[in-house]
Protein backbone atom coordinates (compact mmCIF):
# COMPACT_ATOMS: atom_id res chain seq x y z
CA UNK A 1 0.00 0.00 0.00
CA UNK A 2 1.90 3.05 -1.24
CA UNK A 3 1.24 6.60 -0.15
CA UNK A 4 3.32 9.53 -1.30
CA UNK A 5 3.78 13.23 -0.72
CA UNK A 6 5.08 15.51 -3.47
CA UNK A 7 7.52 18.22 -2.35
CA UNK A 8 6.68 21.35 -4.35
CA UNK A 9 7.50 25.05 -4.40
CA UNK A 10 9.22 27.76 -6.42
CA UNK A 11 12.86 27.22 -7.46
CA UNK A 12 15.52 27.84 -4.77
CA UNK A 13 13.26 27.56 -1.72
CA UNK A 14 15.10 24.51 -0.31
CA UNK A 15 13.07 21.63 -1.77
CA UNK A 16 16.01 19.50 -2.88
CA UNK A 17 18.03 20.24 0.29
CA UNK A 18 15.01 19.06 2.28
CA UNK A 19 14.55 15.98 0.11
CA UNK A 20 18.23 15.06 0.46
CA UNK A 21 17.94 15.26 4.23
CA UNK A 22 14.67 13.33 4.23
CA UNK A 23 16.14 10.40 2.38
CA UNK A 24 19.72 10.94 3.60
CA UNK A 25 20.90 10.63 0.02
CA UNK A 26 22.34 12.97 -2.59
CA UNK A 27 19.84 11.77 -5.19
CA UNK A 28 18.43 15.24 -5.74
CA UNK A 29 21.01 17.78 -6.89
CA UNK A 30 20.74 20.93 -4.79
CA UNK A 31 22.09 23.89 -6.77
CA UNK A 32 21.58 27.62 -6.86
CA UNK A 33 19.70 27.84 -10.14
CA UNK A 34 16.12 27.05 -11.26
CA UNK A 35 15.19 23.62 -12.59
CA UNK A 36 18.16 21.74 -11.17
CA UNK A 37 15.67 18.97 -10.41
CA UNK A 38 14.70 17.71 -13.86
CA UNK A 39 13.13 14.35 -13.02
CA UNK A 40 11.16 13.79 -9.82
CA UNK A 41 13.31 11.93 -7.30
CA UNK A 42 11.62 9.45 -5.03
CA UNK A 43 12.66 8.31 -1.57
CA UNK A 44 11.02 6.20 1.11
CA UNK A 45 11.49 7.11 4.77
CA UNK A 46 10.57 5.43 8.04
CA UNK A 47 7.73 7.05 9.99
CA UNK A 48 8.98 7.87 13.53
CA UNK A 49 6.91 5.93 16.07
CA UNK A 50 8.22 5.39 19.60
CA UNK A 51 5.57 2.66 20.14
CA UNK A 52 7.55 0.30 17.91
CA UNK A 53 10.57 0.30 20.23
CA UNK A 54 8.38 -0.13 23.32
CA UNK A 55 6.84 -3.23 21.75
CA UNK A 56 10.31 -4.52 20.84
CA UNK A 57 11.44 -4.07 24.45
CA UNK A 58 8.69 -6.51 25.46
CA UNK A 59 8.93 -9.03 22.59
CA UNK A 60 12.71 -8.94 21.87
CA UNK A 61 12.28 -9.74 18.17
CA UNK A 62 15.05 -10.42 15.64
CA UNK A 63 14.07 -7.32 13.67
CA UNK A 64 12.04 -4.11 13.80
CA UNK A 65 10.17 -2.98 10.69
CA UNK A 66 8.73 0.57 10.76
CA UNK A 67 6.02 1.77 8.42
CA UNK A 68 7.17 4.00 5.56
CA UNK A 69 6.11 7.04 3.59
CA UNK A 70 7.25 8.01 0.10
CA UNK A 71 8.43 11.50 -0.79
CA UNK A 72 8.78 12.82 -4.34
CA UNK A 73 10.98 15.83 -5.09
CA UNK A 74 9.28 17.66 -7.97
CA UNK A 75 10.88 20.24 -10.29
CA UNK A 76 10.43 23.89 -9.25
CA UNK A 77 7.39 25.68 -10.63
CA UNK A 78 7.37 29.26 -11.96
CA UNK A 79 4.64 31.74 -12.84
CA UNK A 80 2.99 30.66 -16.10
CA UNK A 81 3.49 26.91 -15.48
CA UNK A 82 -0.14 26.20 -16.40
CA UNK A 83 0.67 27.66 -19.84
CA UNK A 84 3.83 25.57 -20.17
CA UNK A 85 6.36 28.08 -18.79
CA UNK A 86 9.54 26.60 -17.30
CA UNK A 87 8.96 22.91 -16.71
CA UNK A 88 5.25 23.60 -16.19
CA UNK A 89 3.64 20.71 -18.04
CA UNK A 90 6.00 18.21 -16.46
CA UNK A 91 5.47 19.74 -13.01
CA UNK A 92 1.69 19.48 -13.34
CA UNK A 93 1.86 15.88 -14.56
CA UNK A 94 4.14 14.87 -11.68
CA UNK A 95 2.05 16.54 -9.00
CA UNK A 96 -1.12 14.88 -10.33
CA UNK A 97 0.35 11.51 -9.36
CA UNK A 98 0.98 12.24 -5.65
CA UNK A 99 -1.48 11.80 -2.78
CA UNK A 100 -0.62 14.96 -0.82
CA UNK A 101 1.42 18.13 -1.28
CA UNK A 102 4.31 19.27 0.91
CA UNK A 103 4.57 22.94 -0.08
CA UNK A 104 8.00 24.33 0.85
CA UNK A 105 8.09 28.10 1.34
CA UNK A 106 11.24 30.19 1.71
CA UNK A 107 11.13 32.03 5.02
CA UNK A 108 14.71 33.26 5.24
CA UNK A 109 16.84 36.07 3.80
CA UNK A 110 20.12 35.13 2.08
CA UNK A 111 21.70 37.37 -0.54
CA UNK A 112 23.80 34.43 -1.76
CA UNK A 113 20.73 32.45 -2.82
CA UNK A 114 18.78 33.98 -5.69
CA UNK A 115 15.01 34.19 -5.35
CA UNK A 116 13.24 33.67 -8.66
CA UNK A 117 10.81 36.52 -7.83
CA UNK A 118 13.56 38.87 -6.59
CA UNK A 119 12.46 39.10 -2.93
CA UNK A 120 11.37 36.91 0.00
CA UNK A 121 7.59 36.73 0.45
CA UNK A 122 6.24 33.24 1.33
CA UNK A 123 2.57 34.24 0.99
CA UNK A 124 3.14 35.57 -2.52
CA UNK A 125 5.14 32.43 -3.37
CA UNK A 126 2.35 30.18 -2.08
CA UNK A 127 -0.21 32.07 -4.12
CA UNK A 128 1.87 31.76 -7.31
CA UNK A 129 1.95 27.98 -7.01
CA UNK A 130 -1.72 27.75 -5.96
CA UNK A 131 -2.85 30.00 -8.81
CA UNK A 132 -1.06 27.87 -11.40
CA UNK A 133 -2.65 24.72 -9.98
CA UNK A 134 -6.11 26.33 -9.92
CA UNK A 135 -5.77 27.56 -13.52
CA UNK A 136 -4.79 24.05 -14.64
CA UNK A 137 -7.76 22.55 -12.73
CA UNK A 138 -10.23 25.08 -14.16
CA UNK A 139 -9.11 24.43 -17.73
CA UNK A 140 -9.33 20.69 -17.15
CA UNK A 141 -12.84 20.93 -15.68
CA UNK A 142 -14.30 23.31 -18.24
CA UNK A 143 -13.38 20.91 -21.04
CA UNK A 144 -15.18 18.05 -19.29
CA UNK A 145 -18.11 20.05 -17.94
CA UNK A 146 -19.74 20.73 -21.33
CA UNK A 147 -19.66 17.05 -22.23
CA UNK A 148 -21.07 16.07 -18.83
CA UNK A 149 -23.92 18.59 -19.22
CA UNK A 150 -24.90 17.17 -22.63
CA UNK A 151 -25.00 13.63 -21.24
CA UNK A 152 -26.90 14.80 -18.15
CA UNK A 153 -29.61 16.36 -20.32
CA UNK A 154 -30.03 12.93 -21.88
CA UNK A 155 -30.65 11.43 -18.45
CA UNK A 156 -27.24 9.79 -17.94
CA UNK A 157 -27.06 9.10 -14.16
CA UNK A 158 -23.26 9.23 -13.93
CA UNK A 159 -23.20 12.51 -15.84
CA UNK A 160 -25.82 14.00 -13.50
CA UNK A 161 -23.56 13.23 -10.53
CA UNK A 162 -20.53 14.65 -12.34
CA UNK A 163 -22.34 17.92 -13.15
CA UNK A 164 -23.49 18.26 -9.53
CA UNK A 165 -19.90 17.72 -8.32
CA UNK A 166 -18.18 19.92 -10.92
CA UNK A 167 -20.45 22.99 -10.73
CA UNK A 168 -19.49 24.18 -7.21
CA UNK A 169 -15.81 23.35 -7.85
CA UNK A 170 -15.75 25.47 -11.00
CA UNK A 171 -17.33 28.37 -9.08
CA UNK A 172 -14.77 27.98 -6.28
CA UNK A 173 -11.84 27.94 -8.72
CA UNK A 174 -13.15 31.05 -10.48
CA UNK A 175 -13.31 32.74 -7.07
CA UNK A 176 -9.66 31.85 -6.43
CA UNK A 177 -10.37 28.96 -4.06
CA UNK A 178 -8.97 25.41 -4.38
CA UNK A 179 -11.13 22.46 -5.41
CA UNK A 180 -10.94 20.98 -1.89
CA UNK A 181 -12.93 23.98 -0.61
CA UNK A 182 -15.94 22.69 -2.61
CA UNK A 183 -15.51 18.97 -2.01
CA UNK A 184 -18.77 16.96 -1.74
CA UNK A 185 -20.18 15.66 1.54
CA UNK A 186 -18.32 12.54 2.71
CA UNK A 187 -21.62 10.68 3.15
CA UNK A 188 -22.49 11.05 -0.54
CA UNK A 189 -20.49 8.06 -1.83
CA UNK A 190 -21.33 8.56 -5.52
CA UNK A 191 -20.27 12.21 -5.37
CA UNK A 192 -17.08 11.40 -3.45
CA UNK A 193 -16.17 8.75 -6.05
CA UNK A 194 -16.80 11.22 -8.90
CA UNK A 195 -14.74 13.88 -7.11
CA UNK A 196 -11.76 11.54 -6.72
CA UNK A 197 -12.01 10.49 -10.38
CA UNK A 198 -11.52 14.13 -11.43
CA UNK A 199 -7.91 13.93 -10.11
CA UNK A 200 -7.72 17.66 -9.49
CA UNK A 201 -4.44 19.22 -8.41
CA UNK A 202 -6.05 21.48 -5.79
CA UNK A 203 -8.10 18.65 -4.30
CA UNK A 204 -4.99 17.28 -2.61
CA UNK A 205 -4.34 18.02 1.09
CA UNK A 206 -1.51 20.50 1.73
CA UNK A 207 1.17 20.84 4.40
CA UNK A 208 3.07 24.15 4.36
CA UNK A 209 6.73 23.79 5.32
CA UNK A 210 8.34 27.04 6.44
CA UNK A 211 12.04 26.78 5.61
CA UNK A 212 13.69 29.22 8.04
CA UNK A 213 17.30 30.18 8.86
CA UNK A 214 19.15 28.33 11.62
CA UNK A 215 18.54 31.04 14.22
CA UNK A 216 14.75 30.80 13.71
CA UNK A 217 14.48 26.99 13.72
CA UNK A 218 13.19 26.76 17.32
CA UNK A 219 10.89 29.78 17.39
CA UNK A 220 10.05 30.67 13.78
CA UNK A 221 10.08 34.25 12.45
CA UNK A 222 7.79 36.89 10.95
CA UNK A 223 7.69 35.07 7.61
CA UNK A 224 6.67 31.73 9.15
CA UNK A 225 4.09 33.43 11.37
CA UNK A 226 2.29 34.69 8.25
CA UNK A 227 2.31 31.18 6.77
CA UNK A 228 0.79 29.71 9.94
CA UNK A 229 -1.96 32.35 9.81
CA UNK A 230 -2.65 31.40 6.19
CA UNK A 231 -2.76 27.69 7.05
CA UNK A 232 -5.15 28.28 9.94
CA UNK A 233 -7.47 30.29 7.70
CA UNK A 234 -7.52 27.46 5.13
CA UNK A 235 -7.83 24.61 7.62
CA UNK A 236 -4.41 23.39 6.43
CA UNK A 237 -1.35 22.46 8.48
CA UNK A 238 2.12 24.03 8.74
CA UNK A 239 5.51 23.19 10.28
CA UNK A 240 8.78 25.05 10.77
CA UNK A 241 12.08 23.53 9.69
CA UNK A 242 15.54 24.66 8.69
CA UNK A 243 16.58 22.63 5.65
CA UNK A 244 20.23 23.52 6.35
CA UNK A 245 20.02 22.14 9.91
CA UNK A 246 18.28 19.01 8.61
CA UNK A 247 21.06 18.57 6.06
CA UNK A 248 23.70 18.81 8.80
CA UNK A 249 21.84 16.38 11.08
CA UNK A 250 21.51 13.87 8.25
CA UNK A 251 25.30 13.72 7.96
CA UNK A 252 25.84 12.85 11.65
CA UNK A 253 26.31 9.14 12.21
CA UNK A 254 25.04 8.34 15.71
CA UNK A 255 21.68 9.13 17.27
CA UNK A 256 23.53 10.55 20.28
CA UNK A 257 25.39 13.06 18.08
CA UNK A 258 22.14 14.09 16.42
CA UNK A 259 20.44 14.57 19.77
CA UNK A 260 23.29 16.69 21.16
CA UNK A 261 23.42 18.84 18.03
CA UNK A 262 19.66 19.48 18.10
CA UNK A 263 19.67 20.29 21.83
CA UNK A 264 22.46 22.83 21.26
CA UNK A 265 20.02 24.64 18.94
CA UNK A 266 17.08 24.41 21.34
CA UNK A 267 15.37 21.66 19.34
CA UNK A 268 13.85 18.45 20.71
CA UNK A 269 13.52 16.59 17.41
CA UNK A 270 14.31 17.06 13.74
CA UNK A 271 11.98 19.05 11.55
CA UNK A 272 11.91 16.03 9.28
CA UNK A 273 10.29 13.93 12.00
CA UNK A 274 7.56 16.56 12.21
CA UNK A 275 7.08 16.61 8.43
CA UNK A 276 6.87 12.82 8.21
CA UNK A 277 4.32 12.64 11.04
CA UNK A 278 2.26 15.51 9.63
CA UNK A 279 2.42 13.95 6.16
CA UNK A 280 1.10 10.72 7.66
CA UNK A 281 -1.81 12.58 9.30
CA UNK A 282 -2.40 14.58 6.14
CA UNK A 283 -3.12 11.37 4.22
CA UNK A 284 -5.51 10.10 6.89
CA UNK A 285 -3.20 7.22 7.80
CA UNK A 286 -2.93 5.18 10.99
CA UNK A 287 -0.78 2.27 12.18
CA UNK A 288 -1.46 -1.22 13.46
CA UNK A 289 1.20 -3.65 14.68
CA UNK A 290 2.09 -7.31 14.47
CA UNK A 291 4.47 -8.68 17.09
CA UNK A 292 6.33 -11.97 17.31
CA UNK A 293 9.80 -13.44 17.91
CA UNK A 294 10.84 -12.90 14.26
CA UNK A 295 9.76 -9.27 13.97
CA UNK A 296 7.75 -6.42 15.41
CA UNK A 297 6.26 -4.58 12.47
CA UNK A 298 4.20 -1.44 11.86
CA UNK A 299 1.59 -1.50 9.07
CA UNK A 300 -0.01 1.53 7.43
CA UNK A 301 -3.77 1.64 6.87
CA UNK A 302 -6.36 4.23 5.95
CA UNK A 303 -8.28 5.50 8.96
CA UNK A 304 -11.70 3.83 9.08
CA UNK A 305 -10.55 0.57 7.44
CA UNK A 306 -12.13 -2.69 8.63
CA UNK A 307 -10.25 -5.79 9.77
CA UNK A 308 -10.37 -7.73 6.44
CA UNK A 309 -8.97 -4.71 4.54
CA UNK A 310 -6.12 -4.40 7.05
CA UNK A 311 -5.44 -8.12 6.75
CA UNK A 312 -5.16 -7.68 2.98
CA UNK A 313 -2.32 -5.20 3.47
CA UNK A 314 -0.15 -8.10 4.66
CA UNK A 315 -1.33 -10.48 1.93
CA UNK A 316 -4.38 -10.61 -0.35
CA UNK A 317 -5.10 -14.20 0.83
CA UNK A 318 -5.55 -12.88 4.38
CA UNK A 319 -8.41 -10.70 3.18
CA UNK A 320 -10.02 -13.33 0.91
CA UNK A 321 -10.08 -15.99 3.60
CA UNK A 322 -10.54 -13.70 6.61
CA UNK A 323 -12.13 -15.45 9.62
CA UNK A 324 -11.39 -13.12 12.54
CA UNK A 325 -8.75 -10.88 14.08
CA UNK A 326 -7.34 -11.49 17.55
CA UNK A 327 -6.95 -7.93 18.82
CA UNK A 328 -5.12 -6.28 21.71
CA UNK A 329 -4.95 -2.53 22.27
CA UNK A 330 -1.45 -1.05 22.37
CA UNK A 331 -2.12 0.40 25.83
CA UNK A 332 -3.10 -2.99 27.27
CA UNK A 333 -0.18 -4.76 25.60
CA UNK A 334 2.41 -2.37 27.04
CA UNK A 335 0.76 -1.97 30.45
CA UNK A 336 0.44 -5.73 31.01
CA UNK A 337 3.71 -6.69 29.34
CA UNK A 338 2.83 -8.81 26.33
CA UNK A 339 0.35 -11.16 24.67
CA UNK A 340 0.28 -13.92 27.29
CA UNK A 341 -0.38 -11.46 30.13
CA UNK A 342 -3.18 -9.88 28.04
CA UNK A 343 -4.78 -13.31 27.49
CA UNK A 344 -4.68 -14.03 31.22
CA UNK A 345 -6.27 -10.63 31.93
CA UNK A 346 -8.99 -11.18 29.32
CA UNK A 347 -7.75 -8.32 27.15
CA UNK A 348 -7.53 -10.28 23.87
CA UNK A 349 -10.64 -9.63 21.77
CA UNK A 350 -11.93 -11.69 18.85
CA UNK A 351 -13.12 -9.22 16.20
CA UNK A 352 -15.07 -10.01 13.01
CA UNK A 353 -15.40 -8.57 9.50
CA UNK A 354 -17.12 -5.35 10.61
CA UNK A 355 -14.49 -4.32 13.15
CA UNK A 356 -12.99 -0.90 12.41
CA UNK A 357 -9.29 -1.18 13.23
CA UNK A 358 -7.98 1.39 15.70
CA UNK A 359 -4.62 3.15 15.63
CA UNK A 360 -2.12 1.12 17.68
CA UNK A 361 -4.02 -2.19 17.62
CA UNK A 362 -1.91 -5.34 17.78
CA UNK A 363 -3.49 -7.83 15.39
CA UNK A 364 -3.21 -11.52 14.66
CA UNK A 365 -5.31 -12.57 11.66
CA UNK A 366 -6.95 -15.97 11.33
CA UNK A 367 -7.81 -16.91 7.77
CA UNK A 368 -8.63 -19.90 5.57
CA UNK A 369 -7.91 -20.09 1.84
Amino acid sequence: MGFNCGIVGLPNVGKSTLFNALTQTIAAQAANFPFCTIEPNTGRVAVPDERLQKLADIVHPKSLVPTQLEFVDIAGLVKGASKGEGLGNQFLANIREVDAIIHVLRCFEDENITHVEGSVDPIRDAEIVETELMIADLESLEKRFDQAQKKARGGDKEALVNVAVMSPIIEALKAGKPARSAAPDENNKDAVKAYKMLQLLTSKPVLYVCNVDEASAATGNDFSQKVFQKAEKEGARAVIISAEIESEVAQLESEEEKKEFLESLGLHETGLAKIIREGYKLLGLETYFTAGPKEVRAWTFLKGSKAPQCAGIIHSDFEKGFIRAETISYEDYVRLGGEQACKEAGKVRSEGKDYVVQDGDLLNFLFNV
